[in-house]
């Protein structure tokens, strides 16, 4: 990668996984302070596996925006995090700063990948592994 020329393209083989995650999903890093230098920009791809879901979390003051590019994922919010929202290939999902949410995959065999944008230039995850409306991890 080249950063002084101000255009920098992140090969798929160079994303880093050395970003904040949450049990049942692997995120992975391709825009962001650390990596790049940038100023108000994160921006990675998540991988749900087939039949996963996450722990509960947050992303803190962050807003964070989803693009579903393979697969079903859901979203389950509300004070007893039993809401849920459902999204498919092409969809864009956004998520509010603060809005405490854990996510599954509507599927026993495909992933769900997901481009991930974020406000910030580094990744929040706060992790929450004792709500008590939270899934069980497998």
């Amino acid at each position: 990668m080249n950063e002084d020329v101000g255009v920098v393209v992140v090969r798929a083989n160079d994303l880093s996984d050395q970003t904040p995650q949450t049990a049942g999903l692997k995120r992975f890093e391709a825009v962001s302070a650390r990596r790049l230098g940038s100023q108000d920009l994160w921006m990675g791809l998540s991988v749900l596996p087939a039949g996963g879901r996450t722990g509960v979390h947050h992303h803190g003051r962050s807003e964070t925006a989803l693009y579903i590019l393979s697969g079903v994922g859901r979203w389950w919010i509300g004070d007893q995090l039993d809401t849920m929202q459902e999204a498919h290939p092409g969809d864009f999902v956004y998520i509010k700063p603060d809005v405490v949410h854990w996510e599954e995959n509507a599927s026993d065999t495909e992933p769900v990948r997901m481009i991930v944008a974020r406000t910030t230039q580094d990744a929040i995850v706060v992790n929450l592994d004792d709500h008590p409306y939270g899934p069980v991890i497998r």
